[in-house]
């Protein structure tokens, strides 16, 4: 008698992580301060030097208004997709940057993957179908990526869908 953790494990098809894009490294984003600060106190050394005082405390509170929208921005893009295709499951868990997680899993077979596509920018939004539900995935992708990322996830939901092959020897 066999228990249950004792099955097989099920070959992974496709497995992806899907990440949001950011174009700005911790490098360039600690020169692109540097240089707003020497900018921002330079503007304000010459408003302060021609008796316009209050306007130097206001050219640091620029500065502080970008970092603090850099830090969220990097906060955000700890949010990530994980999708993974099984010949008997379809999976997709989604962290949030707060490190919520949600989780969904569906059955292959029934799964069709649909495309909402702009004549100009391509694909805008992918869907997974299943049972009259959708369930919205690849969303930090751009139109580039979720189009060679729908490929390789529908492929492999074809895959799914032949099942497994069998080798024959004589």
């Amino acid at each position: 008698m066999a228990a249950d953790n004792d099955r097989t494990q099920e070959p992974t098809i496709f497995s992806a992580v899907l990440t949001p894009h950011r174009s700005l490294s911790r490098k360039g984003f600690l020169i692109l301060m540097t240089v707003l600060g020497l900018i921002s106190f330079a503007t304000g050394m010459a408003f302060l030097l021609a008796g316009a005082w209050p306007v130097f405390g206001f050219c640091g509170l620029d500065v502080l208004l970008i970092y603090g929208a850099f830090q969220v921005s990097y906060r955000r893009a700890k949010a990530y997709e994980q999708v993974t295709v099984t010949p008997s499951e379809l999976t997709v868990r989604k962290v949030s940057h707060q490190g919520r997680i949600s989780e969904w899993t569906l059955n292959p077979l029934w799964v069709k993957l649909d495309r909402v596509v702009h004549a100009e920018f391509g694909i805008e939004r992918l869907f997974l179908v299943s049972h009259g539900r959708r369930l919205a995935i690849a969303g930090c992708l751009g139109p580039q990526e979720k189009e060679s990322f729908a490929l390789a996830l529908s492929a492999a939901l074809g895959e799914a869908k032949r099942g497994p092959t069998r080798t024959v020897f004589n």
